[in-house]
């Protein structure tokens, strides 16, 4: 039998307070208790800046139970990087219990992951030596030597999508609307259309002269790409980015790269995909009307799954916003498989794990 613990990480992450990190040393010593029996959670759930703080104890509790009849065989433990000291002073009781265990941080990226989700890892072993799985994808492809297999370039969000392999729409909008019910959303509140996409977006602009005077109709506001002094530039093709948040350090990064780790708040979701101009605009002379460049449209549910290894069908339950909060908190499928592999006994098959359908 084997324990896998995976505690909400809203306490510690980047994006929520952070205020897991102010009460850490409520943590541990929350830790140590249960470690040695004692349950003093409710004494210390008082003095945390945040009450969900102490729900990275709670694995504990679990093993200290388990380890009184000789389980659990083997212990598989996630978290976001600032948990890692907590991972720490669970070794050192695993450890003390017969454990071999072995704690690190772990890049989603190196094993086929189209993101790069940096995690605490924690693996435990009463019957083997601990030790990570080695990874099989690098940011730049190693060719097999006599010193290993080699690895694969990371996945870029594109090979994920199927975005340049066919003539799918960059991104995905559809009239109908989106997953979880409801139209995507533009800032404009207009629906616009991406059509022939292929390495990068083509965009197919309204070019009547009539453009600049419906932006501003819809906005209230004038294009962003009228000059006063009548420069009109030539922008019809885009290259397409991926926002991993609407926070002001948010990643972002270009199709042909893995996606920064995915965000989801409060609201339904919070990544959107943006676009760039493709080369050095230039000045058109003839009074053509000005392409409107294509607004920031959201990640629909499909996609971001698509981003954590999710089958391109899986069934999300739900609304929309439970759909992200699901994919946003979910450990990646092809990273677990490569994390349960040994444990489990069962050879890993990457081809198990879809990543566009």
């Amino acid at each position: 039998m084997g324990l896998i613990a995976s505690p909400p990480c809203q306490a510690w992450s980047m994006a929520g307070k952070r205020l897991g990190l102010v009460d850490q040393p409520l943590v541990h010593q929350a830790v140590a208790d249960l470690a040695a029996g004692h349950d003093t959670r409710h004494h210390l759930l008082g003095a945390c800046a945040d009450d969900r703080s102490l729900l990275a104890a709670e694995p504990m509790r679990y093993l200290h139970t388990l380890n009184t009849t000789g389980e659990p065989e083997w212990v598989v433990m996630e978290e976001v990087p600032d948990v890692l000291p907590l991972w720490r002073q669970y070794a050192a009781v695993l450890r003390s219990w017969g454990f071999s265990v072995w704690t690190g941080i772990l890049n989603a990226a190196d094993y086929g992951v189209p993101q790069t989700r940096r995690r605490a890892i924690l693996l435990a072993s009463r019957t083997r030596t601990a030790q990570p799985p080695p990874p099989t994808h690098a940011r730049i492809a190693e060719p097999e030597s006599l010193f290993g297999p080699g690895r694969a370039r990371w996945v870029s969000m594109a090979e994920a999508l199927g975005w340049g392999a066919t003539d799918r729409p960059v991104p995905t909008v559809c009239a109908g609307g989106g997953p979880g019910g409801g139209p995507e959303p533009f800032p404009s509140g207009s629906r616009k259309t991406l059509v022939n996409a292929r390495d990068r977006g083509t965009w197919t602009p309204r070019t009547d002269k009539g453009a600049l005077t419906s932006h501003r109709e819809e906005t209230g506001r004038p294009s962003p790409y009228e000059a006063g002094d009548n420069r009109l530039v030539e922008m019809s093709r885009w290259s397409w980015s991926l926002r991993n948040s609407n926070q002001a350090n948010a990643t972002v990064r270009p199709i042909e790269e893995p996606a920064g780790t995915l965000f989801f708040g409060r609201r339904a979701n919070e990544c959107a995909w943006i676009a760039e101009p493709v080369g050095t605009p230039r000045v058109d002379e003839t009074g053509a009307a000005t392409p409107l460049p294509p607004e920031p449209i959201r990640i629909t549910a499909r996609e971001a799954g698509l981003l954590q290894t999710f089958p391109a069908d899986y069934p999300w339950a739900g609304n929309k916003g439970q759909q992200f909060s699901q994919i946003g908190n979910a450990v990646p499928p092809l990273l677990a498989g490569h994390l349960l592999a040994d444990h489990l006994r069962v050879p890993l098959n990457p081809d198990d794990f879809t990543l566009a359908a």
